[in-house]
């Protein structure tokens, strides 16, 4: 488990908690390098003053960007955490996942139409995902969450794409390493 490093805390704090951060893009050759960086799990303390900027900002910046999830690593702290939109739950549309992990998935792999990514902006491609996963990540509020998530369709539920891009995002991964044969 890491705390932020004095570079993180300069990123988290150089603005206000209105202010959405730069999100870093791979037609940069050192911001590309740092989104295919591993990250690391972070000393969760949820009373954090830098933790709780942390996910404000990184909440404006999905907005603003509108995407449907963002990762630690695209806005420059290497710390294993991120949105995502859950359009399962239309009662909570966002929710952070702390040190998330994936714990079981299903056997087959399907291929998802239109992944997308911030980080590589105006593109778009198939990518190769599990319809189902199994998940265990820490929320914003401390509790661990341990559910199971499906979608893998744009027209019904995604959810489960959702979680995986950016899972993959904490991994130094991105979408396009994950194309459908036929790309």
């Amino acid at each position: 488990m890491a705390q932020f490093t004095e570079k993180e805390k300069i990123i988290i704090n150089s603005n206000t908690l209105n202010t959405p951060f730069k999100v870093l893009s791979v037609y940069n050759e050192e911001e590309e390098i740092q989104l295919r960086t591993k990250s690391e799990d972070i000393d969760i303390d949820v009373d954090s003053i830098l933790l709780n900027t942390l996910i404000e900002r990184m909440k404006v910046t999905l907005d603003e960007e509108m995407g449907v999830g963002l990762a630690a690593p695209q806005v420059g702290i290497m710390k294993n955490i991120f949105l995502f939109v859950r359009i399962d739950l239309p009662d909570e549309p966002v929710a952070v996942a702390i040190n998330p992990r994936i714990l079981n998935h299903a056997d087959k792999l399907i291929c998802f139409d239109g992944d997308g990514c911030l980080s590589v902006p105006g593109q778009s491609g198939d990518s190769m995902r599990y319809p189902w996963i199994e998940v265990e990540y820490i929320n914003e509020k401390g509790e661990l969450i341990r559910e199971k998530l499906y979608g893998h369709s744009r027209q019904d539920n995604f959810v489960a794409v959702i979680f995986q891009h950016e899972f993959d995002h904490l991994q130094g991964i991105l979408y396009t390493d994950k194309l459908c044969e036929d790309q």
